[in-house]
């Protein structure tokens, strides 16, 4: 019998017409699509992205809608990454062909890999599918380039004591999910005494986005990636 594929699909920052032609192909025709929440009570931000490519299709599907919390304990996210592997695994030894889409690329500090690295040793055939990252997708937005000739991009998925140890060896910093350590990074911004250019984007891509100048703090407002462009010595 016929076993599955395993497909990991980057669905972009938000905005669904940024979705690869590539990843719209393999959605009209995968039997399963995995979309892994946060949340019981938060719909997946994913799906949505890919719910006008669903609705056009021609054919039936099936939804799968994992468990995926954020939390910091590896042996429980471990229990949750495993359980989404056994349901995924029934399917494609049913035959079905099984697409997990994730915001980004699957490559980049996404949760497809943790479920890739369990399927990946089966004898499965799997594809990736890369999509638009969402800080390549801020800097389209905000009109920036993130580098030229040289320059090194540093990105940060999370702000502690290691950012301010390579502030000096980078040129553009990318800084991701900073709501969730903004008075740290705040003092780390502000030590360091070079110009820089700094710009905040909220909801990239989406109908609501926002592009602020400048390192942005207040309650309730979600920004997801700051980045910090041409950090250079002021004294050169």
């Amino acid at each position: 019998m016929r076993k599955g594929k395993f497909i990991g699909i980057g669905v972009g920052p938000g905005d669904p017409d940024l979705l690869t032609v590539k990843a719209v192909k393999a959605l009209n025709k995968v039997d399963v699509i995995c979309a892994p929440k946060s949340s019981k009570s938060k719909p997946s931000l994913a799906l949505s992205i890919i719910n006008s490519v669903l609705n056009d299709r021609g054919s039936k599907y099936e939804t799968l809608e994992p468990l995926f919390p954020m939390i910091e304990d590896k042996e429980e996210l471990q229990k949750y990454w495993n359980d989404a592997a056994h349901v995924i695994i029934e399917k494609l030894n049913d035959g079905l062909d099984v697409a997990f889409i994730t915001l980004g690329d699957p490559a980049v500090y996404s949760t497809f890999s943790y479920v890739f690295k369990i399927i990946e040793g089966m004898d499965f055939e799997t594809m990736i599918i890369p999509g638009i990252t969402s800080f390549t997708g801020c800097a389209a937005s905000a009109k920036i380039q993130l580098a030229e000739k040289d320059e090194i991009i540093v990105i940060v998925p999370k702000v502690d004591e290691r950012l301010s140890q390579i502030m000096a060896c980078g040129d553009t910093f990318v800084i991701m999910k900073t709501s969730r350590h903004s008075n740290q990074l705040e003092n780390i911004i502000n030590q360091d005494k070079r110009d820089k250019e700094i710009i905040s984007v909220q909801n990239c891509s989406m109908k609501d986005e926002k592009i602020f100048n400048g390192f942005v703090i207040k309650d309730g407002l979600w920004v997801r990636t700051v980045v910090i462009n041409q950090c250079w010595d002021s004294t050169v």
